[in-house]
C-alpha cells in the first residue's frame, strides 16, 4: 500500500472479545486512518462477523443441496453458497485494504450449528434450517442497518450495502419455506442466550494456516460489488481455488 494507510497498533491486534465486543466500550473509537476514511472499532468487527457468518453458512449451504427435503430449502441453501461466496470475496479483499486480521474458522457457537444440522435428518433437518438460518439473519440485520447508518469509512460502507441484500435475500428465502415458527424466531433474536464470549467469538488464525476461500459456484448469479480503486474488468476473473 506504500504508505496509504495509517495504522495504530490495535488495528493490527485481534481482539480478545471480537464479533462480540469491542476492546473499549466505544464502538466508534477510531482504530486506524485509512485513505477510504477513518476505520472504527465496530467497522472492524463487522467485516469480522460478516466473515464467520460465511464461514459457518456456506458449508451448512453445501449440506443442505445434500440433506434438503423440499425443493424450497434447496433453493434456500443456493441462495446461501451464492451469497456467502460473493461476501467472502469481498471481506478478504477488505481484510487486506484496511490491514484486519479475519478468521479462518467460525465461532464455536457457529461450528454448534453446523453440527446440529449434520446430526439432523429428514424433515427435521428442514425444519432447524429454516429456523436456525431465520434466527441469525434477522439477528444481524439491525447491525448492518447501524454500521451502513454511522460508518465513515467507504469500503466498509460498500460492504454492509453488499450484506444488507444479501442477508435480505436470505431471510426472504428462508421464510419462502414455509417452515419458520415465527414466534419463536422473535423471542430468539430479542432474548438471545447468555454465551461465554468464548462460544460467540472466532479464534484467530494460525499462523502460516492457508486462507480459506469460499469458492462462487460455477452457476453463480452473485457478483462482488466493485470496491473504491478497483477496475470493473476484475469482476470477471476466474474463481479462487479453495485455500491460497
Amino acid at each position: 500500500m506504500g504508505g496509504a494507510l495509517s495504522l495504530t497498533l490495535a488495528a493490527l491486534a485481534y481482539p480478545a472479545m471480537l464479533g462480540v465486543n469491542t476492546v473499549s466500550s466505544d464502538g466508534s473509537r477510531v482504530i486506524a486512518q485509512t485513505q477510504w476514511g477513518p476505520l472504527t472499532e465496530a467497522d472492524r468487527d463487522f467485516v469480522v462477523k460478516v466473515r464467520a457468518a460465511g464461514l459457518w453458512e456456506y458449508p451448512v449451504g453445501q449440506m443442505g443441496l445434500k440433506k434438503g427435503q423440499s425443493k424450497a430449502v434447496i433453493t434456500a441453501s443456493k441462495h446461501l453458497i451464492d451469497g456467502h461466496a460473493a461476501l467472502d470475496a469481498s471481506c478478504r479483499k477488505i481484510s487486506t485494504m484496511l490491514n484486519i486480521t479475519i478468521p479462518n474458522v467460525a465461532s464455536p457457537q457457529q461450528v454448534g450449528f453446523i453440527n446440529t444440522l449434520a446430526a439432523d435428518q429428514g424433515k427435521q433437518f428442514d425444519t432447524d434450517f429454516a429456523n436456525i438460518l431465520r434466527v441469525t439473519h434477522g439477528s444481524i440485520f439491525n447491525t448492518i442497518a447501524k454500521i451502513r447508518s454511522t460508518t465513515k469509512n467507504t469500503v466498509v460502507r460498500v460492504l454492509a450495502d453488499q450484506a444488507n441484500a444479501t442477508v435480505l435475500d436470505h431471510i426472504t428465502v428462508m421464510e419462502q419455506t414455509g417452515l419458520v415458527n415465527f414466534d419463536q424466531v422473535l423471542f430468539q433474536e430479542t432474548t438471545p442466550p447468555k454465551l461465554p464470549a468464548s462460544d460467540l467469538t472466532p479464534p484467530p488464525p494460525v499462523a502460516g494456516q492457508p486462507e480459506v476461500v469460499l469458492t462462487p459456484p460455477v452457476d453463480s448469479t452473485t457478483q462482488p460489488p466493485i470496491l473504491p480503486g478497483e477496475s470493473s474488468t476484475g469482476q470477471n476473473a476466474a474463481p479462487s481455488p479453495t485455500v491460497r
